[in-house]
């Protein structure tokens, strides 16, 4: 008996050993794609002169690193040829501008010059409406006891506007966001709308609106589909090979991924009472 009880200790320390083994699978791993984060975002009440352009390129399934992308030319011009060049930082793939001059409806022309290829885009700045309040309200949700916020604006009347809304939350990576037009509510008072049911007191909630176009606005709700709403971000790598408005003008089939645009922002941070 006695025997017979260390044979079984001993399958069971096998069979349980067995199941924390890491099992990688064998992926196939596509030709690295060129993936462009140019995203000029103008907040109310600064002078918007300082803006970044981020490049990376795609990368295996199982590497914790993202391959940052060097030794680029990058300029944005504006309908009056003005240009603004963005200059790398060191070696890190950020590219900084200071001198940026953002105006609303101004339509702007991205270029990029990467060992010998380019790459281009153009886009309008848009506007946002000024956020005027946040409300808390305790009985939210489809229980009735969730912690919900209603940021609310007042949309212009004479335009049609395409909005994005970001919520991001206290000690949390994932962030909640969601576009919207204004067919239902053009030239009155609305709200975005928080959409965690994980909210509690104390929590320091920033909540960000931006001023899209349309193009951005349909590019935003097939990405935010993929992600299922949250995810790190729509600025991050793309999560799926959906194209955006930057083409490769060199070789069109080698199309990189992530968008262009540029946007008037207004955001708020609220602490849950």
């Amino acid at each position: 008996m006695k025997k017979l009880n260390i044979l079984i200790a001993l399958l069971i320390t096998l069979f349980l050993s067995s199941c924390e083994e890491v099992v990688n699978i064998d992926l196939d791993t596509a030709t690295p794609r060129l993936v462009i984060e140019a995203s000029i975002k103008w907040k109310k009440g600064t002078t918007g002169k300082e803006q970044k352009i981020k490049l990376t390129t795609t990368t295996s399934f199982y590497s914790s690193q993202i391959p940052t992308v060097s030794g680029a030319i990058i300029t944005v011009k504006n309908s009056s040829n003005t240009t603004f060049n963005f200059v790398e930082i060191g070696k890190t793939g950020e590219y900084l501008c200071t001198n940026f001059t953002p105006v609303i409806n101004e339509k702007y022309t991205l270029n990029i010059n990467l060992n010998g290829v380019n790459y281009t885009a153009t886009e309008t700045l848009k506007s946002v409406a000024p956020i005027e309040e946040i409300v808390q309200n305790n009985e939210g949700g489809f229980t009735g006891k969730d912690i919900q916020l209603k940021t609310f604006f007042t949309d212009p009347a004479a335009e049609t506007n395409y909005y994005l809304y970001q919520y991001s939350y206290t000690d949390k990576i994932t962030q909640s966001f969601y576009g919207d037009e204004d067919t239902f509510f053009q030239g009155n008072r609305f709200f975005s709308l928080s959409q965690s049911d994980e909210i509690k007191k104390g929590d320091e909630i920033t909540v960000t609106h931006y001023g899209i176009s349309k193009t951005y606005y349909n590019y935003m709700n097939v990405l935010i589909s993929i992600a299922g709403g949250g995810g790190g971000g729509p600025f991050q790598s793309p999560p799926a090979t959906v194209r955006g408005n930057i083409i490769n003008a060199t070789n069109k089939d080698n199309y990189p991924l992530g968008y262009f645009y540029l946007s008037e922002i207004d955001s708020r941070t609220y602490t849950i009472q």
